[in-house]
């Protein structure tokens, strides 16, 4: 095999922004002759087309989509190394890389970094949101030094910086009559159309435990890849939306009003660092005030031992909650719900 240059991976991934030779001749300030040349090298190289040719158009071939995310790590990790030579030489903070799914990349972690004093922060930080399989692997991969997702996440070579629980909730539209309870019952779910996510894997798999468990089966499904979508898509009244507290708490959205469950679907969380690489101080400072920020916004926040995370993250949903009243009462000293529409983010 003929050794892959930083140069080619450059020019394949320019080539899949603009979804042309022109455009990346253009990005890249090459000629269309040497983009293409660069292209048919890294194909030489690597063993199978990246690209179909149609005449002037171009389509990426099945292998080439595949292969543009590990492409994207790489090329991304090498400039972050090239951001750390840096550092190192002028003797400045290290930057920071961060991993995080979309609900905690949007909401708590930027509120985390808005606290850190301007002399504690690097010159160059990296916020990459991703799903949370590619949030782990980012970590594995060395091209984020810790990352912030939803479990499960069981690799080899992840040392945990923190596991954590919070409870799902419903969001509704304001003007949806739901909106006037203090507790949503799982039970009012049927013959609605329910909002939520679609990896079978994670969330979902609790959600659909919940309803199961209850019987209850709503008129259709919306399934989304993202809980930020679900708050859109219940904020026309559409449907009623069960979403993680991350996204709930920790971000000004859509207006829709928040109202906790009767049953108990959990959320599981972690932050990972690779093991045997040490995080800065910043990094470990800027982990303790996600982890601040959370406690404080997510109602039932709770902070596991991380030696129990395959034992707590395995166990199933819980039954319905044995007083909804007092449940509610919490929130409402928390300030999280009122019997009105006004809880709305």
């Amino acid at each position: 095999m003929v050794p892959m240059e930083i140069r080619d991976l450059e020019t394949f991934l320019a080539v899949m922004s603009t979804g042309s030779i022109t455009g990346a001749a253009r990005l890249l300030d090459r000629s269309q002759s040497q983009v293409t040349r660069l292209i048919q090298d890294l194909e030489t190289s690597l063993g199978f087309p990246l690209f179909e040719r149609n005449g002037p158009k171009i389509a990426p071939t099945d292998q080439g989509i595949a292969f543009h995310d590990d492409a994207e790590r790489f090329v991304s990790g090498i400039g972050h190394l090239r951001d750390r030579a840096k550092a190192i030489a002028a003797r400045e903070p290290e930057p920071i890389e961060l991993a995080a799914t979309p609900a905690f990349a949007s909401g708590i972690i930027p509120l985390a970094l808005a606290e850190l004093s301007e002399d504690r922060l690097p010159h160059v930080i990296h916020l990459r949101s991703m799903p949370a399989e590619a949030a782990v692997q980012s970590v594995l991969a060395r091209t984020a030094d810790f990352c912030v997702t939803s479990l499960p996440a069981d690799q080899p070579g992840l040392e945990v910086q923190g596991f954590f629980e919070g409870r799902c909730v419903a969001a509704v539209a304001p003007h949806d009559p739901l909106a006037a309870q203090a507790v949503i019952s799982i039970a009012d779910i049927a013959d609605r159309t329910l909002v939520t996510m679609a990896n079978p894997f994670r969330l979902r798999h609790h959600v659909d435990q919940a309803l199961e468990a209850a019987k209850v089966q709503p008129k259709r499904v919306i399934a989304t890849n993202a809980a930020m979508n679900a708050v859109q898509i219940a904020s026309t009244g559409l449907g009623v939306a069960i979403i993680e507290p991350a996204t709930a708490f920790g971000l000004q959205s859509a207006p829709v009003a928040i109202r906790p469950l009767d049953v108990n679907i959990p959320f599981f969380w972690a932050i990972f660092s690779a093991a045997a690489r040490p995080l800065s101080a910043c990094a470990h400072e800027l982990i303790e005030r996600i982890v601040r920020i959370a406690s404080e916004r997510m109602p039932d926040f709770v902070s596991h031992d991380p030696r129990q995370m395959a034992r707590i993250a395995d166990r199933g949903v819980a039954g319905k909650t044995a007083r909804g009243a007092g449940q509610s009462d919490i929130w409402r000293r928390r300030g999280r719900v009122t019997k009105t529409p006004e809880n709305e983010i």
